[in-house]
């Protein structure tokens, strides 16, 4: 066993086989792809699906998880408003225009997972704090853990979760159901 791994990491991975590893794996690259994909719309504004996905450096990403990561991140991208006026609610002290912009991406990436269906509460907010403690500052997984948890009490699902082997609605139809409804 490695030295850095502990017995209980194993124990842990014995439950699952090679395949689930992967599909976590695959998932979790996902979530870290459209968490930065998220940063770079809230920092340069930039919502054009082939653009975004043409500054994606995805030199160890399949192009699947790029076009997933894409997809996540501007269907998140729809729910922004909404998420940054529930976070504010929670953490008055701190709303979003004050967070770093990792920590608004993280924030708005689990929210949209969360309320989309796609992923239980528990999970979205422990790869949330996985993010936060790989690309954000000292004090923003116990932060994050904090405003997710209260707003995991709050949110509802608005949709059930599609099934896996079924395509979800494309992220240019999103936008533009957006755009009309504003």
């Amino acid at each position: 066993m490695p030295p850095h791994q502990s017995a209980l990491h194993w124990q842990l991975f014995d439950e699952y086989t090679p395949l689930d590893i992967y599909a976590m794996s695959k998932q979790r690259n996902t979530r870290r792809l459209a968490m930065q994909v998220l940063y770079q719309i809230d920092v340069t504004g930039e919502l054009d699906r082939d653009e975004i996905l043409s500054n994606i450096d995805n030199e160890f990403d399949t192009p699947d998880v790029c076009a997933k990561a894409v997809d996540t991140a501007l269907h998140a991208w729809v729910t922004h408003g909404t998420s940054d006026e529930q976070i504010s609610l929670l953490a008055p002290d701190w709303p979003t225009y004050r967070q770093p912009p990792v920590d608004r991406a993280i924030l708005r990436l689990a929210y949209y997972e969360m309320s989309s269906g796609q992923t239980p509460p528990k999970v979205a907010i422990n790869e949330a704090v996985e993010l936060a403690k790989n690309f954000a500052s000292e004090n923003s997984p116990a932060f994050i853990n904090g405003v997710l948890d209260k707003l995991a009490k709050k949110v509802k699902p608005r949709r059930v979760a599609p099934e896996p082997q079924e395509q979800s609605e494309p992220a240019d139809q999103w936008l533009d159901d957006a755009k009309t409804s504003d």
